[in-house]
């Protein structure tokens, strides 16, 4: 009998190490695969358009206000640092396009400024963003 008490019977477990790396590798594709939406920071209320189309990857938001303010990425930029900013964030995603959301109480003259200041970044495709009709 007490050879047997002695004698532990081994026990059974699961080798938890396959599902964790496999749990990893599944994080890790996912985080990079994920696009990450930027966003303008203000509401701004866009012009109808009967024309307007629903655009699936704008990257960089750019909004003016009709308070003459441009905002990207939640912060408000001085038109002098405009270029800049957008150089920066194209950097971040070189294939990225440049949504400008204008109110449509806002100034032509901003418009212009973003738009001529997204071109002289190297930005190839630029929309304006405006509510369907």
């Amino acid at each position: 009998m007490r050879g047997n008490r002695m004698r532990e019977q081994p026990q059974s477990e699961v080798n938890m190490t396959p599902m964790l790396d496999v749990v990893f590798i599944m994080l890790i594709f996912f985080i990079v695969t994920a696009s990450f939406v930027k966003e303008a920071g203000v509401d701004v209320a866009r012009p109808p358009a009967a024309t307007a189309e629903p655009k699936d990857k704008g990257n960089i938001l750019i909004a003016i206000t009709e308070t003459s303010q441009i905002w990207i990425d939640r912060r408000q930029v001085d038109p002098r640092n405009l270029r800049a900013a957008i150089e920066r964030l194209h950097g971040e995603n070189p294939q990225g396009s440049i949504v400008i959301q204008a109110d449509k109480k806002s100034q032509n003259h901003l418009l212009m400024m973003v738009m001529d200041a997204a071109k002289a970044a190297g930005v190839g495709q630029i929309s304006i963003a405006a509510e369907g009709a």
